[in-house]
């Protein structure tokens, strides 16, 4: 894909007209312009040579993204307005301050009407010359066949003042009350107000992906020859020794050598909750490193590292087109044209009817300046943007603005178990040796397999101190289970159904295997040369808000699907405890795609991002989970930085209020110009008496892409955490006889993990706790009394 930066853009017609020309370009693929970012996207086996050529035969510039500075213009556009409001306070005086409030002018002037309009029309003449870039740019497009905002402006306040022009040659007598120049010059200074509060309103559109740039270190401190010196982060390189001290900034990515410390990782994964780091695990540029002395080996730098893939993402995202803007696109492309030629026609309706030349010149310029084709390319591209930041300030990254539109559209989620609901740190429950050589021989297969089960009982043979033997001929069979041969020996581990393949297992390891499956443990059985070895059942556990997160899944209106290749009664077991209430189980990584093809619905699949990569890409929307340091998982449409399943609820929140923000802009847009254009054309005068002076068209056509911009910027104050709830309890303990007591109590509620907060007093006879979930009294009651204190009441 490349990507373009486009210059002289100034509403929706330019873009439809610079994505028209860019595809009709042999080669090109897909073409994506965002008005917003003043930026384009094009898919296809061309030249950028060719590509900047087909945008400059359309009336404007382009230039490879990041080549040429693209100029913002808020103080050019500023100290505009400024001039041109000065001018204007002068030119109303001398156009209405005389007629119609009756301020005071010098005898000479008010004895030569034509001196007064001489003045209007020198005042009105230099306002149009400090805003001459409405002309060069809208008489510019029309040439090319291209007519734009720009256009409907310039032809406005053109009309109005060469009207105003040819009535002051004719000086004829009551002349100044026919003439239009502050009109002319009114529009183009109401216009210049709504450009800037515009400018400023995108700006902010946009701070979500600037205090992400902002967040990067500008030196890194490493260590050459022995001895610490700060450099540029620039000159880092891969394989560089970087030294991080407490609250300083991690400058790359890297791998902690030395030392450790708890890192603020929320840059990155929106939890706020420190991790901590020691020798062999990795660190990310821009988290903070907040206690502890590190020295690290990069391994990511520049561009490479995870915040510039964030950033990278984030502004791809807001580059591209979503599919609802489509129909804004189509609009836009033909809109321009359409406005002026309902100028034209209500100019010359109004003097069929026989009004005035300067009341049909009033209408048909009130419809060029009301009409707005900027309030329709900006509805969504701002959503898209300010949606985008936010999910990126919470850890969860759209790829596509299409990603961020179609995933609250999901009815259905499927949820891997191991590592998305599980934590997927397996630990072995129980070990049921039919032969004393089971522990070795499990170990010596298992060390050479990278699955989640694999590790928990080479962890196990570790901690019992173990010697494993070498195994040769080993192999994997997915899904299924492990084989090699040990001791000269075939030897086999894995599930009941592939062991069953090479011997008998007893009926009562059946029954114990599944009453152990019933418990949410997974059974693997061992067997050598026929022999079975025994039994070895290991349990992942629960995350910690694995059932919030589905609770509040269930009660978006989403109905949740475990899909896993664990045997049926685990994960029956697992989605028991969790509320799912479908579970697919014993599917192999090759068959979950098909899995998830066969359920009727839009399925929104949450897993690893690696195993689960096919069933990822089959899905409606596939959601990456705590895949932070693996961005670019081509499988995934969204990545959700840290590991937590509310993440998953987060961005199907944040996708239903982008999408509704994108329905109000649109909206607002279309009913903006439904109402006003035949406001300006006087289709309501003979019903109302509404008539619409060209000046006031012209402020609402400067606020309506203000108004859109910043309805947009409401998507700030989303809140997407679920706000915890919480209870206080008074427990009434008589035993407790000094602070010593009182530190026991204390530490034994702490250890509740219902309770986030106690207060412990001996004094008192009293312990106060607060409850982040229910509990039961009769057991908080056991815990003490058990301890020896006596609890006397509970309220």
């Amino acid at each position: 894909m490349q990507k373009y930066d486009i210059f002289g853009m100034s509403c929706a017609a330019c873009s439809a007209r610079v994505e028209k020309a860019v595809r009709s370009v042999h080669g090109v693929d897909t073409c994506a312009v965002n008005l917003l970012t003043n930026s384009m996207q094009v898919e296809g086996d061309v030249t950028p040579d060719v590509i900047i050529a087909a945008v400059r035969t359309a009336g404007y510039d382009a230039a490879v993204f990041g080549e040429k500075k693209i100029e913002t213009g808020k103080e050019k556009i500023k100290a505009r307005l400024i001039t041109s409001l000065c001018i204007l306070v002068v030119l109303m005086y001398f156009s209405m301050g005389h007629t119609m409030f009756a301020l005071p002018l010098p005898p000479y002037l008010t004895a030569h009407p034509f001196v007064i309009a001489m003045i209007q029309f020198i005042l009105a003449g230099a306002v149009m010359i400090i805003n001459r870039n409405f002309f060069t740019n809208g008489f510019k497009g029309v040439i090319k066949l291209s007519p734009n905002m720009d256009t409907l402006v310039a032809l406005g306040s053109f009309a109005s003042f060469a009207y105003s022009t040819a009535i002051m040659i004719q000086n004829e007598e009551g002349m100044l009350h026919n003439l239009y120049f502050e009109s002319a010059a009114m529009i183009l200074a109401l216009i210049t107000v709504g450009k800037l509060l515009e400018a400023y309103a995108k700006g902010k559109t946009s701070d979500a992906l600037a205090s992400l740039m902002k967040l990067a270190p500008k030196t890194a401190s490493i260590i050459q020859n022995g001895e610490e010196t700060i450099v540029p982060i620039e000159s880092v390189k891969v394989g560089d020794l970087f030294v991080v001290r407490p609250g300083d900034s991690i400058p790359v990515d890297g791998v902690i050598c030395e030392g450790g410390g708890a890192i603020n990782e929320s840059s990155l994964t929106g939890e706020s909750i420190p991790a901590d780091k020691s020798v062999g695990d990795s660190i990310f540029s821009a988290t903070l490193n907040q206690s502890g002395y590190i020295v690290a080996r990069a391994t990511r730098v520049g561009e490479d590292t995870t915040l510039a893939q964030i950033i990278k993402t984030v502004s791809d995202a807001s580059a591209s087109k979503a599919p609802i803007a489509k129909l804004a696109d189509k609009v836009s492309g033909v809109f321009v044209p359409i406005v002026i030629f309902i100028a034209v026609i209500t100019f010359v309706t109004w003097l069929v009817l026989g009004e005035s030349m300067g009341h049909a010149l009033s209408r048909g310029v009130s419809v060029l300046v009301i009409s707005c084709p900027c309030a329709l390319g900006l509805a969504t591209p701002v959503a898209i943007m300010v949606g985008s930041g936010v999910g990126a300030k919470n850890g969860i990254l759209f790829k596509t603005a299409t990603a961020l539109e179609i995933t609250g559209k999901s009815d259905i989620v499927v949820l891997d178990k191991t590592g998305t609901i599980t934590k997927g740190l397996p630990e072995v429950c129980r070990v049921i040796p039919v032969k004393d050589e089971l522990i070795q021989a499990a170990y010596s297969l298992e060390i050479k397999s990278e699955h989640p089960l694999s590790r928990a009982i080479v962890a196990y043979g570790e901690k019992t101190g173990t010697t494993p033997t070498d195994v040769r001929d080993f192999n994997i069979v997915p899904g299924r289970g492990l084989e090699g041969r040990l001791w000269e020996k075939k030897i086999h581990g894995g599930n009941r159904e592939y062991i069953e393949e090479f011997c008998t297992l007893p009926e009562n390891v059946k029954s114990d295997a599944d009453s152990f499956a019933q418990n949410g443990e997974t059974p693997l059985f061992f067997e050598c040369n026929g022999e079975f070895l025994g039994t070895i059942t290991v349990a992942d556990a629960l995350k910690d808000d694995s059932d919030d997160a589905i609770e509040d899944l269930e009660k978006l209106g989403l109905k949740t699907v475990m899909l896993t290749g664990d045997n049926e009664k685990t994960a029956k077991a697992v989605a028991d405890k969790v509320g799912i209430s479908r579970v697919i189980a014993g599917v192999l990584p090759n068959g979950k795609a098909e899995a998830i093809r066969n359920l009727s619905g839009k399925v929104c699949m949450i897993g690893d991002g690696i195993n689960d990569a096919p069933a990822l890409s089959a899905a409606f929307v596939g959601m990456a989970i705590g895949s932070g340091t693996d961005i670019a998982c081509e499988s995934s449409d969204i990545v959700l930085m840290g590991n937590s399943l509310t993440d998953a609820v987060k961005a199907i929140k944040l996708s239903r209020a982008t999408l509704k923000n994108i329905k109000e802009n649109l909206f607002w847009a279309f009913f903006y110009n439904a109402i006003g254009i035949p406001l300006a054309a006087g289709v309501f005068i003979p019903i109302f008496g509404w008539e619409l002076n060209p000046m006031f068209g012209a402020a609402a056509m400067s606020l309506s892409s203000f108004c859109v911009v910043t309805n947009a910027l409401r998507l700030n104050f989303i809140k997407l955490k679920k706000e915890k709830k919480t209870m206080e309890k008074i427990i009434v303990i008589e035993g407790m006889m000094c602070p010593h007591c009182e530190a026991r109590v204390k530490g034994l509620l702490d250890g509740l993990a219902q309770v986030s907060a106690s207060d412990v007093s001996h004094v008192r006879g009293d312990a106060k706790i607060t409850l982040t979930a229910e509990i039961k009294d009769s057991d908080i009651k056991k815990l003490i009394e058990d301890a020896g204190y006596k609890v006397i009441e509970i309220k």
